[in-house]
């Protein structure tokens, strides 16, 4: 029994590994094939004013000239040793600059994917206990519209009412000029980005938790438990809801990659200091060394939580496990035949 546990988490580990190999020769290839000058990023409008010989001489100390498989096997070697050079744009190393926005879209995209699957769960199990009724009806209306707008202009239309008209909110940034370590005016500032983190996924996850829940009070058992007298809200919290965890489980590990596009999308918006707006400036401006590693962590985090949840759903119910096992034999009986 011991033996297949190990097998089963080093079959995982191996995939998660093999995966991030792909990412990085993915990203690091394609990066370098962007029509982008990191010189431009690295040295500014003195570019103009340089010569082809003191271009070529500044490539050679970025290690640019390099065939780009030699480039791609020293980031490799330097990135096993927890070096991932100098950002060009920012003129210090990358871990020190990622090092001083991370905290804001961990905040950000934390606290907003925590609340986006507690308001999603609640509001699924809220609209199929009044399946067909006004409430339902009405909150599936609403939840259809929000979740139609686009981020983007659903972030211009906050900072039009609530910065430009009202003034009650601030436009942009974590926190104002020399209030840094102000709790309340960090929170004043991620009112705005954390509404549309939130109302952008609600619905869409809730639809799915509504539906799911639905199938399940429609199975043969509850209505065994109604017909035998078990309150239905019971059979909905204790036995319905129960049994769709590992949906619920499988929803949120889907999710990752789709909340960490709407966060990146929002703090670009609201020129909110993170991992995000981080991603859009290196794009921008040919930052490579920066770009390689912040894509490498994004990509990382999600196949960590897709490779969990699917850990997750096979603990919660080993009929997934066993269904997949089934499906292989067939497989070796069909060849085999």
């Amino acid at each position: 029994m011991k033996t297949n546990k190990v097998v089963y988490y080093l079959k995982k580990l191996l995939i998660f590994l093999v995966s991030i190999l792909a990412l990085s020769i993915l990203v690091f290839f394609i990066s370098r094939m962007t029509p982008t000058d990191p010189l431009q990023s690295y040295y500014g409008e003195r570019t103009e004013k340089m010569s082809v010989e003191e271009k070529d001489r500044a490539r050679e100390r970025l290690g640019l000239n390099d065939p780009i498989v030699i480039q791609y096997g020293k980031w490799v070697q330097n990135a096993f040793h927890g070096e991932f050079g100098i950002s060009f744009k920012y003129k210090q190393d990358v871990k020190i600059v990622i090092g001083k926005r991370i905290g804001n879209t961990l905040v950000l995209g934390g606290v907003g994917f925590i609340l986006t699957f507690v308001g999603a769960i609640l509001l699924g199990v809220l609209c199929a206990t009044h399946e067909n009724s006004l409430l339902d009806r009405a909150i599936s209306t609403i939840g259809t519209i929000t979740s139609c707008i686009p981020e983007f202009w659903f972030s211009l239309l906050l900072i039009f009412v609530f910065s430009v008209i009202w003034h009650v909110l601030p436009s942009s940034g974590a926190y104002s000029v020399g209030k840094e370590g102000d709790l309340l005016d960090r929170i004043r500032h991620l009112i705005m980005p954390m509404i549309v983190v939130i109302f952008e996924h609600l619905w869409y996850y809730a639809y799915m938790v509504r539906n799911k829940l639905l199938e399940e009070v429609r199975s043969d058992y509850v209505s065994l438990f109604k017909s035998v007298g078990i309150n239905r809200r019971r059979i909905v919290f204790g036995h319905c809801l129960k049994n769709i965890m590992p949906t619920i489980v499988s929803i949120m590990a889907i999710s990752v990659p789709h909340i960490i596009g709407g966060t990146y999308i929002v703090e670009s918006v609201f020129s909110y200091p993170g991992i995000g707006m981080l991603s859009y400036e290196s794009a921008r401006y040919g930052d490579y060394n920066m770009l390689m590693v912040l894509c490498m962590m994004t990509g990382i985090v999600i196949i960590f939580c897709n490779i969990l949840g699917q850990i997750i759903n096979e603990k919660i119910d080993p009929r997934i496990k066993a269904n997949e096992i089934t499906e292989r034999s067939e497989v070796s009986y069909g060849d085999g035949q």
